[in-house]
C-alpha cells in the first residue's frame, strides 16, 4: 500500500515511516502542503498533519477531497474539537491526535480502508494460520492454540501480532519496542522479555521465539507435529 506522509516534524516522520515500512507500506515523505498537491505519484492512502510550515493543513486536505475520494487521515496536534469537526467537514476520513503510536496510525490506515472497500470475501476474513495448530484473527484480536482460545494479555496479543507479520525476521529490541508499545518509548526493555516468555510459555509447541543475544527476537513457526523447544 502507498501512503502520502505530509509531516514537517521530522522525527514524527522518520518515526512513521520506519514503521510503516517495517509493516509493508511504501511511503514517500513531503513536508509541505505544496509539495503534497504537486505530488505526481499515485498513492492509496494520505496521513497530513495540519500545521505545515507553508499553509494551513486543512486547505491541503480540501485540495486534496476536491480531486478525488483518496483516504485521507489527519494527524495532528490539534485536539480541539473545532478542529476535528472542521477537518472531517472539508473531507477527511479520520483524525489522530499526536502524541501517538505507529501502530494506531496503523490500525486506522487499515479500517479507512475497510470502509473503503467494505465488501470483502471470506478467505479475506479468516484468521491468520502459522502451522497446523496456531491460528492469530486479528480482526478479533484473538489467538486459538490447537483450536482453543489462548488468553493472552493485550501487550502479548501485540507482541504475538508484530512477530508473526514476518516470521523468522530478526527484529530488534528498539523495533519491537517501537511497535509494539510506543513510538517514542524511552523506558527499559525488560518488559519486553516478559512477554517474550510469557508467549513461550501460553504457545509452547506451535511456537518458538529464538533470542539473538544484543540484537533482538526472532519467531519461528514449529513445523507441523514438532513440539519446537523455545
Amino acid at each position: 500500500m502507498h501512503v502520502l506522509l505530509v509531516e514537517d516534524d521530522e522525527p514524527v516522520a522518520q518515526s512513521l515511516r520506519r514503521g510503516l515500512t517495517r509493516y509493508g507500506f511504501e511511503v514517500d515523505w513531503v513536508t509541505t502542503g505544496a509539495a503534497a498537491l504537486a505530488h505526481p505519484e499515485p498513492y492509496d492512502v494520505v496521513l497530513l498533519d495540519l500545521g505545515l510550515p507553508d499553509t494551513d493543513g486543512l486547505d491541503v486536505c480540501k485540495a486534496l477531497r476536491e480531486r478525488g475520494d483518496v483516504p485521507i487521515i489527519v494527524i495532528s496536534a490539534r485536539s480541539d474539537e473545532t478542529d476535528r469537526v472542521v477537518g472531517l467537514e472539508l473531507g477527511a476520513d479520520d483524525y489522530v491526535s499526536k502524541p501517538f503510536g505507529v501502530r494506531e496510525v496503523i490500525a486506522r490506515i487499515r479500517a479507512v480502508m475497510r470502509r473503503m472497500q467494505p465488501r470483502t470475501s471470506a478467505a479475506e476474513n479468516a484468521p491468520d494460520r502459522y502451522g497446523s495448530r496456531l491460528t492469530v484473527d486479528r480482526k478479533a484480536a484473538r489467538v486459538r492454540l490447537d483450536g482453543e482460545e489462548v488468553a493472552l494479555a493485550p501487550k502479548e496479543y501485540d507482541l504475538l501480532a508484530f512477530l508473526t507479520e514476518e516470521p523468522g525476521a530478526l527484529m530488534s529490541r528498539e523495533q519491537i519496542m517501537e511497535a509494539v508499545w510506543d513510538a517514542n518509548w524511552f523506558g527499559p526493555t525488560k518488559t519486553l522479555d516478559v512477554h517474550v516468555a510469557a508467549l513461550r510459555r501460553k504457545l509452547k509447541g506451535a511456537i518458538t521465539i529464538e533470542a539473538v543475544r544484543g540484537v533482538g527476537f526472532r519467531l519461528e513457526i514449529a513445523a507441523d507435529g514438532g513440539s519446537g523447544a523455545s
